[in-house]
């Protein structure tokens, strides 16, 4: 049987038997609702609204409900028997706190009774999906954009950033532009992720966004509930809030200046190995437009080499960049379990969660 990977974002959770020129077989929302103890549902208003986010910002916060997450992935999803657990691998997020590692380790070997277990930083897997060991990942989560250089598959965590902001500040920033236009309209955050992804985009250049703003050709969109929304210009400010910062009301650099001055605090003689391998993951990475506004940026930035952007291979899957961590950690899975490079269980036994820090980095 093949390793599962896991991948589990704020907002989707992507998992799968590691085929590495496949899609996950599973991606699913991350988000659940708590039911009642004796599942009823005859007050189904009350069930909506009780929901649980087991990650928040990338980061497992509730474990009771990441265990219950999981076990419907591993054996309800995937097919796993009880008894017959396989090998896992899953993706850590950039500066994963120990605690929260060992945790999941314990989890797995004392709940889940996993054969074999393997975890993998993100911007490292991101690399491999497209055959770089070395460049800079740009990676623009839900909940969360990570820019982390990568030198011979190791994260260079000085040089890396952090920024607590991602698609949730974006839908937010998109919901209160829509409200401008459509007062009458009443949206749920539901509504506007849809719209978001259906519509949003970003324009060529800062110049090219500022017309838009003054003109642009409006679409009618009708909502589930039957009420029809307009909308025109509000679809640039998502991608634009990303190049100016200043619309999601933060005084911060746009995203290609935070990318190279990432960068400029890494030893000079990688400046250009990093720079000409940049990979941009996340699924608002596949918004219209953004890449081409991010290549745009980056002749413009004060660098004295240019970022360029990796193009995928063309027998990966498509939108690799929504899934390019769980692809990395198939291609990863296909090498350390068979090379028994991976945490056993007599490993966990022996030295307790804590030996994930020197058999995983």
């Amino acid at each position: 049987m093949e390793a599962v990977v896991i991948d589990a974002g704020s907002k989707l959770l992507k998992a799968g038997f590691a085929v590495p020129d496949q899609a996950p077989s599973m991606i699913i929302p991350t988000q659940m609702k708590r039911m009642p103890e004796d599942g009823s549902l005859d007050d189904l208003s009350v069930a909506e609204e009780v929901t649980v986010d087991p990650v928040v910002r990338g980061y497992v916060r509730d474990w009771d409900a990441m265990e219950d997450l999981l076990h419907h992935v591993l054996y309800t999803g995937l097919g796993w028997e009880m008894g017959n657990e396989g090998q896992i691998l899953f993706t850590d997020p950039l500066s994963t706190p120990k605690g929260v590692r060992e945790q999941l380790v314990q989890l797995m070997f004392e709940t889940f009774n996993v054969s074999g277990f393997y975890a993998s930083e993100q911007a490292v897997l991101s690399l491999y999906a497209v055959g770089r060991i070395s460049g800079c990942t740009v990676d623009i989560g839900h909940g969360k954009i990570d820019i982390a250089p990568v030198i011979e598959g190791a994260v260079q965590h000085i040089a890396s950033r952090r920024f607590e902001i991602g698609g949730i500040e974006l839908t937010n920033l998109f919901a209160q532009e829509l409200g401008k236009s459509n007062p009458l309209v009443k949206l749920t955050t539901s509504d506007v992720e849809i719209i978001k992804e259906q519509y949003s985009c970003c324009a060529e250049d800062d110049v090219a966004y500022q017309k838009t703003q003054k003109s642009c050709q409006e679409e009618q969109h009708t909502l589930p509930d039957g009420q029809v929304i307009t909308i025109g210009r509000e679809r640039y400010t998502v991608g634009e809030a990303l190049f100016q910062p200043s619309l999601l009301g933060l005084e911060a650099h746009g995203i290609v200046e935070q990318l190279v001055r990432s960068i400029s605090t890494v030893s000079s003689e990688n400046h250009r190995q990093l720079l000409e391998n940049t990979v941009l993951c996340g699924g608002t990475a596949s918004m219209i437009g953004f890449e081409d506004r991010f290549q745009k940026e980056a002749t413009l930035c004060s660098s004295a080499i240019r970022p360029s952007l990796v193009k995928p291979p063309e027998y990966m899957p498509e939108n690799l960049s929504k899934y390019s961590a769980w692809v990395g950690g198939a291609i990863l899975a296909k090498v350390v379990f068979p090379q028994n490079q991976h945490m056993t269980k007599a490993d966990y036994d022996e030295t307790g969660p804590s030996v994930v820090h020197r058999k995983c980095f």
